[in-house]
Protein backbone atom coordinates (compact mmCIF):
# COMPACT_ATOMS: atom_id res chain seq x y z
CA UNK A 1 0.00 0.00 0.00
CA UNK A 2 1.41 3.75 -1.08
CA UNK A 3 1.68 6.52 1.04
CA UNK A 4 -0.26 9.59 -0.20
CA UNK A 5 2.56 12.35 -0.27
CA UNK A 6 2.17 15.09 1.75
CA UNK A 7 1.76 17.73 -0.59
CA UNK A 8 -1.96 16.08 -1.51
CA UNK A 9 -2.83 14.97 1.73
CA UNK A 10 -6.08 17.49 3.34
CA UNK A 11 -4.11 20.26 5.32
CA UNK A 12 -5.58 20.68 8.72
CA UNK A 13 -6.26 24.75 9.57
CA UNK A 14 -5.17 25.82 13.05
CA UNK A 15 -7.36 28.13 15.24
CA UNK A 16 -5.34 31.19 14.09
CA UNK A 17 -5.90 30.37 9.92
CA UNK A 18 -9.28 29.66 10.59
CA UNK A 19 -10.11 32.90 12.38
CA UNK A 20 -7.82 34.59 9.67
CA UNK A 21 -10.00 33.05 6.78
CA UNK A 22 -13.58 33.61 8.36
CA UNK A 23 -12.03 37.82 9.00
CA UNK A 24 -11.41 37.48 4.98
CA UNK A 25 -15.05 35.94 4.34
CA UNK A 26 -16.99 38.65 6.97
CA UNK A 27 -14.44 41.29 5.33
CA UNK A 28 -15.49 40.20 1.45
CA UNK A 29 -19.37 40.08 2.64
CA UNK A 30 -19.28 43.02 4.07
CA UNK A 31 -17.48 45.09 1.28
CA UNK A 32 -19.46 43.51 -1.19
CA UNK A 33 -22.42 44.84 0.52
CA UNK A 34 -21.05 48.01 1.20
CA UNK A 35 -20.20 48.57 -2.49
CA UNK A 36 -23.78 47.41 -3.42
CA UNK A 37 -25.73 49.14 -1.35
CA UNK A 38 -24.35 52.56 -2.85
CA UNK A 39 -24.72 51.77 -6.43
CA UNK A 40 -28.37 50.56 -5.91
CA UNK A 41 -29.14 53.56 -4.65
CA UNK A 42 -27.83 55.70 -7.69
CA UNK A 43 -29.23 53.22 -10.31
CA UNK A 44 -32.33 53.30 -9.10
CA UNK A 45 -32.72 56.71 -7.37
CA UNK A 46 -33.59 55.69 -4.19
CA UNK A 47 -32.53 59.32 -2.43
CA UNK A 48 -32.28 62.81 -3.09
CA UNK A 49 -29.26 64.07 -4.57
CA UNK A 50 -28.04 65.58 -1.35
CA UNK A 51 -28.95 62.68 0.62
CA UNK A 52 -27.70 60.80 -1.91
CA UNK A 53 -24.29 62.25 -1.29
CA UNK A 54 -24.06 62.24 2.37
CA UNK A 55 -25.15 58.35 2.38
CA UNK A 56 -22.57 57.16 -0.45
CA UNK A 57 -19.76 59.23 1.79
CA UNK A 58 -20.63 57.59 5.18
CA UNK A 59 -20.94 53.97 3.29
CA UNK A 60 -17.45 55.34 2.08
CA UNK A 61 -15.83 55.67 5.85
CA UNK A 62 -17.33 53.07 6.72
CA UNK A 63 -16.15 50.76 4.11
CA UNK A 64 -12.72 52.15 5.25
CA UNK A 65 -12.35 51.22 8.48
CA UNK A 66 -13.85 47.54 6.96
CA UNK A 67 -10.81 47.15 5.05
CA UNK A 68 -8.61 48.36 7.94
CA UNK A 69 -10.33 45.86 10.26
CA UNK A 70 -10.55 43.02 8.18
CA UNK A 71 -7.86 42.79 5.82
CA UNK A 72 -5.16 45.34 6.88
CA UNK A 73 -5.84 43.56 10.42
CA UNK A 74 -5.11 46.96 12.37
CA UNK A 75 -7.22 47.68 15.15
CA UNK A 76 -7.67 49.94 18.20
CA UNK A 77 -6.14 47.09 20.51
CA UNK A 78 -3.24 45.79 18.59
CA UNK A 79 -0.33 47.09 16.21
CA UNK A 80 -1.04 50.60 17.19
CA UNK A 81 2.05 51.51 15.20
CA UNK A 82 0.71 50.80 12.12
CA UNK A 83 -2.45 52.87 13.39
CA UNK A 84 -0.18 55.83 14.17
CA UNK A 85 1.77 55.74 10.64
CA UNK A 86 -1.99 55.73 8.60
CA UNK A 87 -2.92 58.23 10.85
CA UNK A 88 -0.19 60.29 10.05
CA UNK A 89 -0.40 59.54 5.82
CA UNK A 90 -3.86 60.55 6.16
CA UNK A 91 -3.47 63.70 8.02
CA UNK A 92 -0.37 64.59 5.38
CA UNK A 93 -2.59 64.11 2.73
CA UNK A 94 -5.74 66.10 3.73
CA UNK A 95 -3.29 68.60 4.27
CA UNK A 96 -2.21 68.75 0.64
CA UNK A 97 -5.84 68.22 -0.02
CA UNK A 98 -6.87 71.13 1.47
CA UNK A 99 -4.11 73.49 0.67
CA UNK A 100 -3.96 72.74 -2.86
CA UNK A 101 -7.58 73.69 -3.17
CA UNK A 102 -7.33 76.37 -0.76
CA UNK A 103 -4.44 77.72 -3.14
CA UNK A 104 -6.08 77.16 -6.59
CA UNK A 105 -9.19 79.10 -5.36
CA UNK A 106 -7.15 81.65 -4.19
CA UNK A 107 -5.39 81.94 -7.92
CA UNK A 108 -8.59 81.82 -9.02
CA UNK A 109 -9.92 85.07 -7.03
CA UNK A 110 -7.09 86.76 -8.03
CA UNK A 111 -6.79 86.34 -12.12
CA UNK A 112 -10.93 86.84 -11.89
CA UNK A 113 -11.62 89.98 -14.46
CA UNK A 114 -13.19 92.66 -12.20
CA UNK A 115 -17.09 93.55 -13.34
Amino acid sequence: MSEIPSRYAPRVRSAAERRDLMSYVWGLALALVLTLVPFAMVQWHWAAHTALMVTIGVLALIQVVVHFRFFLHIGLKRKREDLWLILFSASLLIIMVFGTIWIMVNLAARMAIPM
